[in-house]
């Protein structure tokens, strides 16, 4: 599931009934992987199809969703609504996560990132 420079944290498929967690990350703290398979699963469980949580290349964390062709169950119209709603309760979370992915796998400044977050 990588894209270009893209790089996929975790997701989940409610197809094979499976989670997944890219080990490159296994450094994350074990409660927020607690709550980054919780929120995959759930989504999966509500709305069906594969959901993943991606760090683009700039850092920022995005979620993608799919499904198969012929699944008709797939609910297109939750999936977007649960996807406002996790960015919008787990933006924190989310903030976190950016941080991390930039200072600890591209190697960034933590005090220059701090200095952006301020100017925000």
């Amino acid at each position: 599931m990588e894209n270009d420079k893209r790089i996929v944290l975790c997701g989940a498929n409610a197809y094979e009934k499976k989670y997944y967690f890219n080990e490159q990350f296994k450094s994350i703290p074990k409660s927020i992987q607690d709550e980054l398979h919780i929120i995959c699963v759930l989504f999966t469980e509500e709305v069906g199809g594969v959901f993943s949580i991606v760090f683009e290349e700039d850092g920022s964390v995005s979620f993608d969703t799919e499904c198969y062709e012929e699944d008709l169950l797939y609910d297109e119209i939750s999936s977007g609504l649960l996807v406002k709603e996790i960015r919008m309760h787990r933006q924190e979370l989310l903030e976190s996560l950016s941080m991390y992915y930039r200072v600890f796998i591209k190697h960034e400044s933590f005090d220059e990132l701090l200095k952006e977050q301020e100017e925000i």
